[in-house]
């Protein structure tokens, strides 16, 4: 089944050209189904390459899942025009009333303040309280799950002396956990982050599971035990030049950045990195969507804890 989006969103002719089954509003409505209803609060500067390597890994499953796309009302991007914002996306005010099955809050990188400096913290607390009794289960990732943690379990981050940037190698520490079934036992995953939370303050809460690490990059997945909150350090969505492009951001900034590590063959930016890690995104989405959601949502979502 597909992933229910607007017919003119513009990851909608990416997706069906690499085969992703889609569908439009339109023709999900002729169907006698209820679709699983998603949330995606995307704080990403990119807010298009966002939308539609999430769509893409969340289209992969044989569910129909409808989006609804939210951006942070007390932000002003900069990066995306108010008309793709205006006519793809609500605001957290459109929606406090309603109940989602599921919610993705994505990165954004501000990694570097602290939680109380962002300008739209204050919203995105009201949002991370809300989603304990509107949602049923949340994907936190990267800044995302670090502001989370914060909020939820006062769990803090720590600034990095140098950024984790490349693709690491991560082991399953709970081979169990239905959020990593069909996982090898090592996988790898993209990480882009300047800092990091330490797995002994997650262990400290008695309330989160560490599920997967990295010797080089820490902590990757973490979740309560019945899976209603989940959080991802890293961004197994990344596409293949995702990395390279921000590599190269930074260079023609004339920041000071390293290349990513395990990326480049040969550590050569020249030549094309090799996609590594789609499967195991994939896999990480559709478990998500299939065990942590829809195995486990209510069927009336207005009922997220039942």
């Amino acid at each position: 089944m597909p992933v229910n989006i607007p017919r003119d969103l513009p990851a909608r002719a990416t997706l069906e050209d690499e085969g992703i089954f889609v569908m439009s509003q339109e023709r999900a409505s002729h169907q006698d189904i209820r679709p699983l209803r998603i949330a995606i609060l995307n704080l990403m500067p990119t807010k298009i390459a966002t939308e539609t390597q999430l769509l893409r890994v969340l289209g992969s499953t044989p569910l129909q899942v409808e989006i609804t796309l939210l951006h942070m009302a007390s932000h002003e991007s900069r990066n995306t025009a108010p008309e793709h914002l205006e006519a793809f996306y609500a605001t957290f005010d459109d929606v406090r009333d309603e109940y989602f099955d599921g919610l993705v809050i994505t990165g954004a990188p501000i990694e570097k303040l602290d939680f109380e400096d962002v300008d739209y913290w204050p919203e995105m607390t009201e949002i991370l309280d809300w989603s304990t009794e509107h949602v049923h289960s949340t994907m936190h990732v990267c800044w995302g799950a670090q502001a989370a943690l914060y909020r939820h379990y006062g769990v803090g981050k720590y600034e990095l002396p140098a950024k984790t940037f490349g693709v690491f190698n991560h082991r399953v520490i709970a081979p169990e956990a239905i959020l990593l079934r069909g996982f090898d036992e090592e996988f790898a995953a993209p990480h882009s982050r300047h800092t990091d939370v330490h797995a002994a303050d997650i262990e400290a809460t008695g309330k989160v599971d560490l599920l997967a690490v990295s010797e080089e990059a820490g902590v990757f997945m973490a979740a309560t035990p019945d899976f209603r909150q989940v959080f991802i350090t890293g961004h197994p969505e990344y596409d293949r030049d995702t990395l390279a492009r921000e590599y190269r951001r930074d260079v023609e900034a004339g920041l000071e950045i390293e290349k990513p590590q395990h990326y480049f063959p040969d550590d050569d930016p020249e030549r094309e990195p090799v996609m590594r890690w789609r499967g195991h995104g994939f896999l990480l989405y559709a478990n998500w969507l299939n065990y942590c959601v829809y195995q486990q949502t209510p069927f009336q979502p207005d009922t997220p804890g039942g």
